[in-house]
């Protein structure tokens, strides 16, 4: 196998911090914060501040399941484990390392994406 089938094969994103090009496996990342003019980069083992913004991030990540749940959060689908909904209209989202998001109700539409099936869900999307 050669190398650029070895390299096509590995997703792997690009960031720079602190002068430096720095190579991370996408499935990493939980979520992307924004921050002023700021995204903060949240993996399980620590997170990247990155000068950035998040309507940016959010259509580079969209092909590694990332979806925004609210205007200032994306969340890698993958990391997900629970989503309860609250009196507001709004969800409550918790991740495998126990971080908890709020759902907001212009972003609801998009929890379909994090599950290829749902079973018993009518009620959980309706209006």
């Amino acid at each position: 196998m050669g190398l650029r089938n070895l390299v096509s094969k590995t997703p792997r994103i690009a960031i720079k911090v602190e002068g430096c090009i720095v190579f991370i496996d996408p499935t990493e990342v939980i979520s992307v914060e924004a921050q002023g003019n700021y995204v903060l980069l949240v993996r399980s083992s620590g997170s990247y501040l990155l000068r950035a913004c998040i309507s940016a991030l959010a259509e580079k990540l969209q092909p590694y399941s990332f979806i925004q749940v609210h205007r200032t959060v994306l969340v890698n689908a993958s990391w997900v484990q629970e989503i309860q909904p609250c009196a507001t209209g709004e969800y409550r989202l918790r991740t495998r390392n126990g971080k908890e998001y709020t759902v907001s109700r212009t972003y609801k539409k998009n929890l379909r994406s994090i599950a290829q099936s749902w079973i018993g869900n009518d009620a959980l999307f309706a209006k």
